[in-house]
């Protein structure tokens, strides 16, 4: 006779360590919620293996703290020695809580220092201690205040460091010509951490290729240097860059200054790089034919806005075979590539891309995607259509019903899909409800659908929503899809 578990089912029964597993889950601020409820949860609430990784940039969803007391016994009572990851803003970095850090929290691995904001610093004569064993670095620099006597009293520690981002004002910048500072030295750091693999400087007004040099001076190991809008930056000290700097494999270049004899300038037959950004780089033709075939090949290239990236170059590229392990390419915005070239290219290597970024090609229809889509079925991540009010309108529609039908057969892996179209290019019919539930049915690992705001999205919406899958559909207006996260070191690079 079997006997039936009459015992209530009250969440106390449940054992700790899965309740613990439960919390892991949970936001920060939400633990802090969650430890009101009783003793038992609030113990399991402040367990230090729940933080690990602690954000106290409350901009960027972190915790907000307005006192550097609280933050220290934070450290002493809850952070302990499991704290690997921390996010700090300028009003709390101090001596005393460095060096709480430091002596209380030997696992830290990863710290971001916001100084972005900061209108003064702290004094830092008294600092004698900060965490040494680091693996990851990330430093905001503010336009105005100098780091030197900070960084003075740190640069002992950093001989462990293999990630540094160092993140300037590009964005915050404007037009008018404005006094530019050195805010940090960048060759004292280098003297100090002779492991780094990857370099990241984002946006800082400052940096220029003497900087470049600097780095290839001493950092002979570094795997990934990017330079993203660093607008200074030319390519006069990329050939000492290559010679000296053996592993480098990739290198991000978007929206710097490039010239082109600087560039055809450099020993590119002897680099390793098989990861390559030049969006929105002003490279000729002629340039582009001459260093583009003497680099190895390319698992990732990304080439947007590049006005002179077109079917010659394209073709070359095909030919002599440098794209036979290319995995991601961004071609967006590119005028002057032809519906043509682009056939060929998926046709050649569409079965191997994960990522197809293929936006800002008003003559691309459905029709394109149509033919192209079958040829792509690997596809992870891909971005296609015209964003509103493009230089060249569409004279037709966009027939989505056929496309979505196309990419819910095709497109099993998909993770995120763009389309750009706006409401008055895209047409879709009675039926299209059905073809949306397709593409949510067989493309279950889809994370993010991005659509122009307009009925069609809202319907789309809607339909995911009612299959709980609240956080898939978003809007062109507040995402972008991208294939960075195809980059070999994407994990290292991510910042803020």
């Amino acid at each position: 006779m079997n006997m039936i578990n009459t015992t209530p089912n009250y969440i106390e029964n449940i054992p700790e360590k899965l309740i613990l597993h439960i919390f892991s889950y949970l936001h920060l601020k939400e633990l802090g919620k969650i430890a009101r409820v009783c003793r038992k949860w609030r113990n399991l609430a402040y367990d230090p293996r729940l933080w690990e990784c602690v954000s106290l940039r409350p901009e960027y969803n972190g915790l907000s703290i307005n006192h550097t007391d609280y933050l220290m016994n934070l450290i002493h009572n809850r952070f302990g020695s499991k704290l690997r990851y921390i996010e700090m803003p300028s009003d709390l970095i101090t001596p005393s809580v460095l060096h709480d850090l430091a002596a209380k929290c030997p696992s830290i691995k990863y710290m971001t220092l916001d100084f972005s904001k900061a209108m003064q610093l702290h004094d830092f004569n008294d600092l004698n201690s900060f965490p040494c064993n680091m693996k990851s670095l990330c430093i905001c620099l503010s336009e105005v205040i100098f780091m030197e006597g900070f960084m003075r009293r740190i640069y002992q520690c950093l001989n462990t460091l293999q990630v540094l981002h160092l993140i300037g004002t590009f964005e915050l910048s404007n037009e008018e010509e404005e006094e530019i500072f050195e805010v940090i030295n960048i060759a004292k750091i280098k003297a100090h951490t002779p492991n780094l693999r990857l370099v990241n400087l984002y946006g800082i007004n400052f940096v220029d290729d003497s900087h470049v040099e600097l780095l290839a001076s001493n950092c002979i190991h570094l795997e990934c240097l990017a330079l993203n809008f660093c607008l200074r930056v030319k390519g006069a000290a990329f050939s000492t860059l290559i010679q000296r700097c053996r592993k480098l494999t990739s290198l991000l270049l978007h929206h710097t200054s490039v010239a082109d004899e600087h560039m055809m300038a450099v020993p590119w037959e002897k680099s390793q790089l098989r990861e390559l950004d030049i969006t929105s780089t002003e490279m000729s033709a002629e340039c582009l034919l001459d260093i583009l075939p003497r680099m190895p090949g390319f698992r990732y290239l990304a080439v947007g806005h590049c006005d002179f990236f077109d079917d010659k170059v394209l073709d070359m590229l095909i030919q002599k075979n440098k794209l036979r392990d290319l995995i991601a390419i961004d071609i967006s915005h590119n005028d002057t590539l032809s519906e043509n070239a682009i056939n060929r290219l998926i046709q050649k290597h569409g079965l191997q891309l994960k990522g197809l970024i293929l936006t800002g090609k008003p003559k691309l229809t459905e029709q394109f995607w149509l033919n192209a889509i079958p040829y792509l079925k690997n596809l992870k991540v891909c971005s296609m259509g015209t964003a509103n009010g493009w230089f060249l309108k569409l004279t037709s529609r966009v027939h989505v019903d056929q496309i979505i039908s196309s990419i819910s057969q095709n497109w099993t892996n998909i993770e995120r899909l763009e389309m750009q179209w706006d409401p008055d290019t895209i047409r879709f019919g009675d039926n299209s409800s059905k073809f949306i539930d397709l593409i949510r049915l067989r493309c279950p690992r889809m994370k993010s659908m991005t659509l122009s705001d307009g009925e069609y999205y809202e319907m789309v919406k809607s339909n995911y929503e009612r299959a709980d899958r609240l956080k898939v559909v978003r809007t062109t207006t507040n995402y972008t899809t991208s294939i960075v996260t195809f980059l070999s070191h994407f994990n290292d690079l991510l910042f803020n």
